[in-house]
């Protein structure tokens, strides 16, 4: 598995073709590494949650927040509340919109957790996909996430198709706040 630092001119080109093409990628966030996959593929979707030991919902990047606002099944009321969680780089779990994600990812009341981070790689390979892709913690179920690319190397090794690597990122996970009957709750 190849190693490209996010500044690189390949960059976001390959890690745009690994996700396009159904492989699973790690790259880097405002507060942690991601792994990412294809969120409307479901043999992605299964491979990564092998990978993790998991199942069960995810969340997606957006690239912006009229990207967000396409997602979102939410009445004008609420969509604002919902935008500004996400202009600070927040995680929103909301109704969707049918079709946006594969089933699998999707949480209780047809919900999915948003988060646009605040990081340039994230936000040009979101553009540069154009479909939703998995922004989940790059660790095991249960274990801390990983904050150095040759840990990341050695505990996945050939599970994972390519690493975009900015250093040690050893950031706080981002809250989450769920939607429910009209309030936003933090849960984590």
């Amino acid at each position: 598995m190849n190693q490209i630092n996010w500044q690189n001119d390949n960059a976001l080109i390959a890690a745009t073709n690994i996700v396009l093409s159904g492989g699973i990628l790690v790259y880097p966030t405002d507060t942690l590494y991601g792994f990412g996959v294809d969120a409307t593929n479901a043999k992605a979707i299964d491979r990564l949650n092998l990978l993790k030991e998991r199942k069960g919902p995810m969340t997606v990047l957006a690239a912006n927040k009229e990207t967000a606002t396409e997602w979102m099944n939410l009445s004008n009321q609420y969509m604002q509340e919902a935008l500004n969680i996400l202009a600070r780089s927040d995680t929103v779990i909301v109704p969707v919109n049918p079709g946006v994600v594969h089933d699998t990812i999707l949480g209780i009341g047809h919900s999915l957790g948003i988060r646009i981070p605040n990081h340039p790689f994230c936000k040009a390979l979101s553009s540069s996909c154009r479909i939703p892709m998995t922004t989940t913690s790059v660790n095991r179920s249960g274990e801390r996430p990983l904050e150095i690319p040759d840990d990341i190397s050695m505990t996945f090794g050939n599970g994972i198709d390519l690493i975009i690597e900015d250093g040690r990122i050893s950031g706080e996970a981002s809250k989450i706040y769920q939607y429910k009957d009209g309030d936003f709750i933090i849960i984590r």
